[in-house]
């Protein structure tokens, strides 16, 4: 489903954040986070941990105060207004259940807050638990169920009262690796189900990549880039994106661009007008030094290219990292479960033209 063809009720959930400042002190936390999240999309924060994305999370929701800048609500500025006036559900990474209650009193508590009759209470909480796979739990205490499960019901009394937007902070953290991989494509099939406006804050690249119609990269509380997961892998905005981005990121080696090549010492391989959106005005028109970024699945063992020193073989079972060393740096290459080399052969390594990626050393950004 295209995210701009998801339908909130009402097509309601269009988000949008304008010049969202935060400060603690002297340090800037966020520095005017511009923000258009579509109806119906489910949006990732991506970055580091310290990078700003919980903080707009929590700004969005109306947890924390900010400094400058607005925030809308299906163009309806709400940032004055408290956050039970937002319509918006949040689950955080703890979960925030309450252990005195049982499953099913957690996710009504939502409704008898706001005074709905007892009988469409329970029509309500049996419906949310269902769709998280859950009623039969209804009468445990959150004590008594896996970290899965209490993921589940804190879902469940988010999505119980139908609100035009979910907030979730790192709702799949807690959980282990096999569980998280479960969890979080019924957690993409859920939201497509509702088709309610999603943000998903995550620091795990994979995740985002994997279940998010669109992202925006955090840095230092700056956005650097916002996209489907596909463009910000296929062309990432900056070093920082292009070494952030991809499992393992992207190789980066200080080279010279020289007309239609690129030099790493003594080796000169060559690039596509593609790899840099300044190689489009001409060759030499931009020669000099250059950063080049190139995928480890771009990668490949050669005659010629690139003399390198294969360091170490990481199997994976079904395919392998072969760490490489190039001069006094290390690269990965991503290849199958037999790489047909051993620790200490002296190779060469190539790749395709259209494969390397071009960034200013001064700027960082994308040539």
């Amino acid at each position: 489903m295209n995210a701009r063809n998801a339908t909130a009720p009402g097509g309601a959930g269009h988000v949008r954040l304008e010049g969202v400042v935060k400060r603690h002190g002297a340090f800037t936390a966020l520095h005017g986070i511009d923000l258009d999240i579509h109806p119906g999309e489910f949006f990732a924060l991506l970055g580091p941990s310290g990078s700003g994305k919980t903080t707009t999370l929590r700004i969005l929701a109306g947890l924390e105060p900010h400094d400058a800048g607005r925030v809308f609500l299906d163009g309806v500025d709400v940032t004055a207004r408290e956050p039970g006036e937002r319509d918006v559900a949040m689950v955080f990474q703890s979960y925030a259940l309450y252990p005195h209650m049982s499953v099913g009193e957690n996710i009504a508590f939502p409704l008898r807050m706001v005074g709905m009759p007892r009988a469409d209470v329970g029509r309500a909480v049996q419906d949310a638990a269902s769709r998280v796979h859950i009623a039969h739990l209804l009468d445990r205490k959150p004590g008594q169920l896996s970290g899965g499960q209490q993921q589940r019901c804190a879902l469940a009394r988010a999505i119980v009262r139908k609100p035009r937007l979910f907030l979730l902070d790192e709702p799949l953290s807690n959980l282990d690796a096999q569980l998280r991989l479960e969890t979080r494509v019924e957690l993409r099939k859920l939201q497509r189900a509702l088709g309610v406006t999603t943000v998903y804050v995550t620091h795990d690249q994979e995740e985002a990549m994997t279940i998010a119609d669109r992202m925006a990269v955090f840095m230092e509380g700056r956005v650097v880039q916002v996209g489907s997961p596909a463009e910000v892998f296929a062309r990432p905005a900056s070093i920082a994106v292009a070494g952030f981005i991809g499992s393992p990121p992207m190789n980066l080696l200080d080279a010279q661009l020289e007309g239609g090549n690129v030099r790493i010492g003594d080796a000169a391989m060559p690039v596509a007008r593609s790899a840099g959106d300044a190689r489009a005005r001409g060759p030499g028109a931009n020669d000099g030094a250059v950063v080049l970024g190139v995928r480890p699945a771009a990668l490949r063992l050669a005659h010629a290219g690139l003399p390198a020193k294969v360091y170490l073989i990481e199997n994976l079972g079904d395919s392998s990292i072969v760490d490489l060393q190039i001069g006094t740096r290390i690269v990965k290459m991503r290849t199958d479960a037999r790489p047909g080399v051993r620790e200490g052969d002296a190779v060469h390594v190539t790749f395709a033209p259209e494969a390397a990626h071009l960034f200013d050393p001064g700027t960082g950004e994308r040539r």
